[in-house]
C-alpha cells in the first residue's frame, strides 16, 4: 500500500521516538545486566552462578517483618507442616522474625509464590527447583544430608511382588504410573535414562500420570498400574511409616543417586537477613522425629545451584523440559487438570 508523505511525516516521528525510547531502555538493560543465561528477563547473573543475584538497586532489597516457608507438596502437606516446626522455631530465633508455615498443594503455585513474593523461604522437589530458579529468582542453598554428605535418592522402577514383570524389558506394553510432568524421579528422568537401556516411555508403554509418588506407589499396590518409577525415599518412607509394606513390591530398576528437595531462600532479600537465614540452615540439627521422617537425614548439608543441580539440568535438557514462563504454564496446566479430575472422583464417591 501506498502512503503519503503528509502520512509519513505525522507517523514517522512517532516511529523514531518510540524506537528510541525501546532502544534506551535496552541499552540500560544490557549495562545493568551484562549476563543472565536462561534466567528470566527481571533477573540477572553477573557471576554466572546460575542463580539470580541480589538487586544492586538498594530499594529493591527486602526485609520482611514476617518469613514465609513452605515445603514441596510431594504428598500430604500437613504432615510436612509438622515435620519442620522445630526447624521454624529455630529460624524464627535466628532471625528474630516471625515464621509462618504457607501450605502449597502443586509445584507452579509453589513456584508462582515464590516468583510473586509471597514465599521467602522454600524446600522445592527436585524438578521444579529449575523452575523456581529461572523464574522466581529462588537461591538454592542446601539438601537434607548427614555430616558426611547430602542425602540423595535414586528412581527405582517397582511392580507388585507377584508380578510376571521380571525386568525393564518386561514393561513393553503395560500401564506404568508416572508421577507429574515436572518431576524428576516420576517423570523426567525416567524419559532421559530408559531410552539408553532400550525403554522408552509413550512408545515402549503406556505412561498415565498419578499426581503423587504417594499415588503412583498405592496404585501398583492395588493393581492399577502395573509399574511405576518413584523416588527411592520416598518409597522408604512410606515403608517406615506402616503405609505400604515393602515385601510386597519388586524393584526392577535402580538409577545413579540424585539430590533430594532442595531449600534456599527469595534473592531480593537483604544480604544480612540472608545471612541470618544461611545460619539458620547450617546450625540446625534435626531432631529424632524429624530425622526419621527424613530418612536418617539429620541436618542440611550446603550445596550450589550450578554444581550440585547438574545431572537434573542434563535430564531436563535430554526431555526437552525448558524451564520458562511456557513450560510453567504447561506445569499449571497439568496440575489443574488433575485436581479437577481428584475434584470430580471426589464428587462422583459421595454421590454413590
Amino acid at each position: 500500500m501506498k502512503m503519503t508523505n503528509f502520512k509519513i511525516n505525522k507517523i514517522i516521528p512517532g516511529l523514531f521516538l518510540t524506537g528510541s525510547l525501546l532502544f534506551s531502555a535496552t541499552a540500560v538493560q544490557a549495562v545493568e545486566c551484562t549476563n543472565r543465561g536462561v534466567l528470566d528477563d527481571k533477573f540477572c547473573d553477573v557471576n554466572n552462578d546460575l542463580v539470580a543475584d541480589s538487586p544492586t538497586d538498594l530499594s529493591k532489597l527486602r526485609d520482611p517483618s514476617t518469613l514465609v516457608f513452605t515445603y514441596t507438596p510431594v504428598e500430604d502437606p500437613a504432615v510436612y507442616k509438622d515435620a519442620f516446626a522445630d526447624f521454624q522455631k529455630h529460624l524464627s530465633d535466628i532471625t528474630g522474625k516471625k515464621v509462618i508455615y504457607y501450605t502449597v498443594h502443586s509445584n507452579a503455585a509453589e513456584v508462582e509464590a515464590i516468583r510473586s513474593g509471597r514465599l521467602h523461604i522454600a524446600g522445592f522437589s527436585t524438578g521444579p527447583t529449575g523452575y523456581a530458579v529461572n523464574l522466581g529468582g529462588y537461591v538454592p542453598l542446601a539438601v537434607k544430608g548427614t555430616a558426611e554428605g547430602f542425602q540423595g535418592y535414586n528412581l527405582i522402577t517397582i511392580v507388585r511382588k507377584d508380578s510376571s514383570i521380571q525386568s525393564m524389558a518386561d514393561l513393553k506394553g503395560k500401564l506404568v504410573a508416572h508421577t507429574s510432568a515436572s518431576s524428576n524421579s516420576g517423570n523426567l528422568a525416567p524419559r532421559a535414562l530408559f531410552p539408553a537401556i532400550g525403554i522408552t516411555p509413550d512408545e515402549d508403554y503406556t505412561v498415565k500420570y498419578s499426581g503423587k509418588h504417594d499415588q503412583s506407589i498405592m496404585g501398583v499396590a492395588s493393581g492399577d498400574y502395573d509399574a511405576a518409577p518413584v523416588a527411592s525415599d520416598v518409597f522408604s518412607r512410606m515403608a517406615n511409616a506402616g503405609r505400604i509394606n515393602a515385601d510386597d513390591f519388586r524393584i526392577i530398576y535402580t538409577s545413579p543417586r540424585f539430590p533430594t528437595s532442595s531449600f534456599g531462600y527469595a534473592h531480593d532479600l537483604k544480604p544480612d537477613l540472608v545471612a541470618k537465614i544461611k545460619e539458620a540452615f547450617n546450625s540446625f540439627r534435626f531432631p529424632a522425629e524429624m530425622s526419621k521422617t527424613f530418612g536418617g537425614a539429620d541436618r542440611f548439608y550446603p550445596i550450589t545451584y550450578k554444581e550440585d543441580w547438574a545431572v537434573i539440568r542434563e535430564i531436563a535438557h535430554a526431555t526437552g523440559t525448558a524451564y520458562t514462563k511456557k513450560g510453567l504454564k504447561k506445569l499449571a496446566e497439568k496440575d489443574a487438570a488433575k485436581a479437577a479430575k481428584k475434584k470430580a472422583k471426589a464428587l462422583a464417591a459421595a454421590a454413590g
